[in-house]
């Protein structure tokens, strides 16, 4: 993992303004599938702790910023495109993705990957784990010889634990969390710890724009209110 380095607050700054008297449009690729980190509310937006941490952030470094949805397998590649500036969808920070892509440090520790199934007793060992394609799940249950069978959404996975395609999910413990008890879906005392934090992929070109969000991010970590909103959403420990 390339190490990142943090721009001076004032360079950030008037990074931050030369991007916003420019007049462009800095914009947010989320997938909008995983809550509480990022989903569709009823209203037709995207909303959850990355839609509220991105406003955040854009406020912060005084950014004009607008939020396009994208199906998580293709997010990487859509990005380099430049179909948008930066990526905020609970990506884990890997020394694979650190080859394409940049990274801003975290927004948030490393959530703990755990186990969904319908029965405690599942081994997953032994038996089928479902996990998103091109996850950290996905790729440590590969690298453990275990059998995995991915899929393209987190929906799906859930539904393969519950028709019994699967015997069980590994996903984000919070992302998890939300699904625990229906149609009798249950938590393993099993857990992984896997990736290196959560935090925004930026073009490898785009340096200006990743140093001002890094020094946005460093504010709310500085000022308490990053930790205030990982609390309120629940998606992982605080710093």
């Amino acid at each position: 993992m390339k190490k990142l380095i943090l721009s001076t607050a004032a360079l950030a700054v008037t990074a931050g303004f030369a991007l916003a008297q420019s007049g462009d449009t800095v914009r947010l690729g989320t997938e909008g599938a995983y809550a509480p980190w990022n989903f569709v509310n009823d209203a037709g937006e995207i909303d959850g702790f990355e839609r509220e941490l991105g406003d955040e952030l854009c406020k912060r470094a005084e950014l004009t910023c607008e939020w396009v949805k994208n199906e998580w397998d293709t997010i990487i590649p859509n990005l380099v495109s430049g179909n948008y500036d930066a990526i905020i969808a609970g990506m884990s920070i890997t020394d694979e993705r650190d080859e394409v892509i940049d990274f801003t440090q975290p927004y948030t520790p490393p959530d703990p990957s755990a186990y969904l199934a319908m029965s405690a007793d599942v081994d997953p060992a032994a038996g089928i784990v479902a996990a998103q394609a091109t996850t950290i799940q996905a790729a440590f249950v590969a690298e453990q010889g275990w059998t995995v069978v991915e899929f393209p959404t987190p929906e799906e996975t859930i539904a393969a634990v519950k028709s019994g395609e699967a015997d069980a999910v590994l996903a984000d413990k919070s992302f998890l969390d939300t699904m625990v008890g229906s149609d009798g879906l249950v938590m393993l005392e099993r857990m992984e710890a896997i990736g290196g934090g959560v935090g925004m992929g930026l073009r490898e070109s785009d340096g200006e724009l990743r140093d001002t969000f890094d020094a946005a991010i460093q504010s709310m970590k500085d000022d308490g209110s990053l930790n205030e909103l990982i609390a309120k959403w629940e998606v992982a420990s605080q710093f």
